[in-house]
């Protein structure tokens, strides 16, 4: 018998592209056939046949408050009900720039966007109007949304799709060699590579923009020196600093990476959970650099949705529930929960693996420790990652669909449902 998901992505197939509107969707890198989802409630989901998961995607970030939370979704029909959308200021805006501003100190101010794309693209854009520098530095498989001169070695579904991702040239047909030229990329953790970039073209670079935590290439933790020295080196040669907290941010700790590790950014950009699940991005950092930004300033961006009341309602929703006492030390201890129970199955298992988290993050490898860096990651066993992650899918737990995406853990996942991830892995561990 045929499954609605199958007939669904048969059709999708024939109008979409590869039958997904976002390339990480089509399950190309574990086989099988994608999963179409009608509802989501807490730490729950369940597709169009009304098979029940165990959500660790979490949208990929945005829902760490759990699906469907009374509070956001009420606020959301409420706003809703005054109109969609009026392409004009609204009050809005300002209480969730100023909320911002007081849990990201380093965002003194902040433009709003519709994504995380937009929120790096233009924060480039800024920086080098801001130096007057064309230059600027990426790490080997942290991804920073898809405009043309970031896709260099970039991580998330890039590493599934195209292997010249590992070869150092543009990551995505369509993006012109010269377009890609002054884009400079260097190992993550690698600190000594940083020195002496900066000791040979320091005062080129317009930026540096990081993943301080990355999860674009599975999860990766930075070094407190390499994030120390990465911050020195930029005061020193008046490059602009940008941390990337697209996926980051109020998902690792509320004031984000940079309040985690104590490094104070030049520029931030925003997304996902400052959306609360729907299109909301933000970038923002010091107001001298910002006060480039047109109408003040010389550097244009503008989009007709930025700052939707819809979004924007649902981010600074999510916004006050996450400031709420102990909001994150529970989340936190239920991540690491989940990543020592799968620890310990799989030890027990005999399999070689490894996890760590941060926050609401997690990684898990099949490797003997945990990667640092990009090298590292693409080392990792990926056609067991494929068999565990059937074997999951099968039990009822969804992860994300390729051994190069980080999990997430919502407020809303509870001790049973750890308890049952565990106990599936055990499972799959054992088939393995």
């Amino acid at each position: 018998m045929t499954s609605r998901n199958q007939t669904l992505f048969e059709k999708s197939q024939q109008l979409i592209p590869g039958g997904v509107n976002s390339p990480v969707r089509a399950f190309r890198s574990v086989g099988g056939t994608p999963v179409f989802f009608k509802k989501g409630l807490g730490s729950k989901l369940w597709d169009v046949d009304g098979k029940e998961y165990i959500d660790y995607i979490n949208s990929w970030g945005p829902m760490i408050v759990g699906h469907a939370h009374p509070v956001v979704i009420k606020a959301v029909q409420e706003v809703a009900a005054n109109s969609l959308s009026f392409g004009a200021p609204t009050g809005l805006e300002l209480e969730i720039a100023e909320l911002i501003n007081k849990l990201v100190p380093s965002m003194e101010q902040v433009r709003l966007v519709s994504s995380g794309t937009e929120a790096t693209m233009s924060a480039i854009r800024v920086a080098r109007g801001f130096t007057g520098r064309s230059k600027f530095v990426k790490f080997e498989g942290c991804y920073h949304g898809h405009s043309d001169a970031l896709l260099v070695k970039a991580g998330s579904g890039l590493l599934t799709f195209n292997e010249e991702s590992s070869k150092g040239v543009p990551s995505s047909a369509g993006v012109p060699e010269e377009v890609a030229a002054h884009t400079l990329t260097l190992e993550y953790n690698n600190t000594q590579q940083l020195k002496d970039l900066f000791a040979k073209m320091g005062d080129e670079l317009a930026c540096v923009i990081i993943e301080p935590v990355v999860g674009n290439m599975n999860l990766i933790v930075p070094t407190q020196e390499f994030l120390q020295t990465l911050r020195e080196l930029c005061t020193k040669h008046g490059t602009v600093l940008i941390f990337d907290e697209v996926m980051t941010g109020f998902r690792v700790a509320l004031g984000g990476a940079q309040a985690l590790y104590n490094i104070k950014p030049d520029m931030t950009t925003l997304g996902k959970v400052i959306g609360g699940g729907l299109p909301v991005g933000a970038f923002g950092g010091r107001k001298d650099i910002m006060q480039c930004l047109a109408p003040v300033g010389s550097v244009y961006q503008a989009g007709t949705l930025s700052g939707n009341p819809v979004a924007v309602t649902a981010g600074l929703e999510t916004l006050k529930i996450i400031q709420e006492n102990g909001f994150y030390d529970k989340l936190t201890a239920q991540t690491k929960k989940l990543v020592d129970g799968l620890v310990q199955a799989a030890k027990e298992a005999g399999v070689t693996f490894s996890a760590q988290s941060v926050g609401g993050m997690f990684g898990i490898y099949f490797s003997e420790k945990c990667p640092a860096s990009y090298d590292e990651v693409m080392q990792s066993n990926k056609e067991q990652f494929n068999k565990f992650f059937h074997s999951m899918l099968e039990s009822g737990i969804y992860l994300g669909p390729s051994a190069f995406e980080a999990g997430f853990v919502s407020a809303a996942h509870t001790d049973d449902d750890i308890a049952k991830t565990v106990a599936a892995a055990k499972k799959a561990f054992l088939a393995i």
